[in-house]
Order: structure tokens, then C-alpha cells, then sequence
């Protein structure tokens, strides 16, 4: 309950008739003021029922997480009496050890009563996720299978170039270059393309994952985490990449960079 109160004993056949109402459609109609007190017409053409708003709810998604919000509108069982009836049954432990409890209690009132669909919350908002899980799940699929393509990629390319380098830097440390000034040189021209495709990257992915925006839930298309840790991974193997045959190569001797 956000205002007002909830349906008590006073809200019975025959007496005025009440409505409780969700956040949403008190803010749609009233959106300057309280909407407790205020009546709603809810007959047809010229016979008008009027019915009294006693309180404001918060917004719940009936029937999945990823449905839009809508206006609800609640009204008293004993004012409108419905065939079917849903039960929401909280407990401290185990759900499922409750249900023999439950259909028992049920049972108690009128053994002839169905009880069926007994399912655990947790359940009823898996399953209403199943298709956008599937289809997350195959597009995080790709996207590890391209970024492990990326890696080796970005290593093999960098290291390559680096490993061609080999006689420069031979004959760099031929001619009195230390080691440390060469493995600052060369990873600083290996690491200059490798950041340069990383920020192109990160802008056109920027862009483009907004097109997915519709699979995500409980995250931003774009999530500062994601694109931080992707952008340092990225970066590292390009660094590794880079000193690791630089590395190598300050090891060569010169006179062998030299005789060729």
C-alpha cells in the first residue's frame, strides 16, 4: 500500500462500492493530486456504477518481467466475486513443502475445490523470461566465440609485426640502445594500432548494442562494467602481445643482427 487503506470487512455485498488502484493509473489519471476519494464510473452507457478509490498500490507485472506496466484496478471479492481465484502464499522456507498445507486448507473449506498450477515465484519469473534467456544465451554465445577470435587476433597480428622488427632491434642494441628504451619504443608503435581499433570498437559496439536493447533486462545496453572490462582485456593482450616478442628480441645478440 502506498495510500489509503486496504479492503476490510466494511467492503462487503451491498455496501459502497470500492476499488484499490496501481501507482501507474493514479498517476495517468491524477497527476496532480491524491487520487484516494475520488470515483470512477465503471458502468456502460447510461447506467452509471460508481465505485470509490480507497487506495494506491504499487505496480506488479501479472503475467511476465519483461511486460510493460499497466493500469490495474482492484475491487473487493465479496463485491466482485470472480470463478477463478490465485493465491499468493508467503513463507520463511522451503515454498514447495507448504503445497500439501495449502490444498489441505483449501480442501477444508470445500473439498471440491480444483487446486492446480501450484508454482513457486521463483519459477513463474523464470519462465517468463524462457525465450529472451534462450536468445540471450545464443548471442552470448557469439559474442565469447568473437571476442576469443578478437584475442587471437590482436596477439598473433601485433606479435608478428613485433617479431619482424627483430633485426632493428638487433642493430639498435648494436648501437648502444639499452633494453628498456627498446621495449618502451616497441610497444609503444605495437600498442598505437591496437588502442586505436580498441576505441573504434568500443564506439560502433556504443552504437550498435542498442539494437539488443529489447533481449536485456535487469541491465543497460550500455553497461559502463561490460565495455570497461572488454576494453581492459582487450588492451592487455595487445600489451602481452607486444612485449613478449620485444622481449625476445633484446635478447639477440648484436654481432648475430649484425653479420646479417
Amino acid at each position: 500500500m502506498l495510500r489509503g487503506r486496504e479492503f476490510d470487512e466494511r467492503d462487503r455485498e451491498g455496501a459502497p462500492a470500492v476499488a484499490i488502484i496501481n501507482e501507474t493509473m493514479a498517476r495517468r489519471y491524477w497527476p496532480t493530486g491524491d487520487s484516494v476519494g475520488k470515483r470512477l464510473n465503471l458502468g456502460l452507457g447510461n447506467e452509471p456504477r460508481w465505485c470509490e478509490i480507497i487506495g494506491v498500490v504499487n505496480d506488479v507485472k501479472s503475467f511476465g518481467l519483461e511486460e510493460e506496466t499497466h493500469t490495474d484496478l482492484y475491487r473487493p471479492f465479496a463485491q466482485a466475486p470472480t470463478s477463478l481465484i490465485a493465491f499468493a502464499v508467503r513463507t520463511s522456507g522451503d515454498p514447495l513443502n507448504l503445497v500439501a498445507a495449502v490444498k489441505n486448507a483449501v480442501y477444508a473449506v470445500d473439498k471440491d475445490q480444483p487446486v492446480f498450477k501450484v508454482i513457486t515465484m521463483e519459477r513463474l519469473a523464470a519462465e517468463s523470461i524462457t525465450l529472451r534467456r534462450v536468445s540471450m544465451l545464443l548471442v552470448g554465445g557469439f559474442s565469447a566465440l568473437a571476442l576469443i577470435l578478437t584475442v587471437i587476433g590482436i596477439y598473433g597480428v601485433v606479435s608478428y609485426t613485433i617479431s619482424q622488427q627483430q633485426r632493428e632491434i638487433g642493430l639498435r642494441m648494436a648501437l648502444g640502445a639499452q633494453a628498456n628504451d627498446v621495449l618502451r619504443l616497441v610497444v609503444g608503435q605495437g600498442m598505437r594500432p591496437a588502442l586505436i581499433g580498441i576505441i573504434i570498437g568500443l564506439l560502433t559496439s556504443f552504437a550498435l548494442t542498442r539494437l539488443v536493447k529489447s533481449l536485456l533486462f535487469g541491465v543497460s545496453a550500455t553497461d559502463p562494467a561490460t565495455f570497461a572490462a572488454i576494453a581492459l582485456l582487450l588492451t592487455l593482450v595487445a600489451l602481452l602481445a607486444c612485449f613478449v616478442p620485444a622481449r625476445r628480441a633484446t635478447k639477440v645478440n648484436p654481432m648475430i643482427a649484425l653479420r646479417n
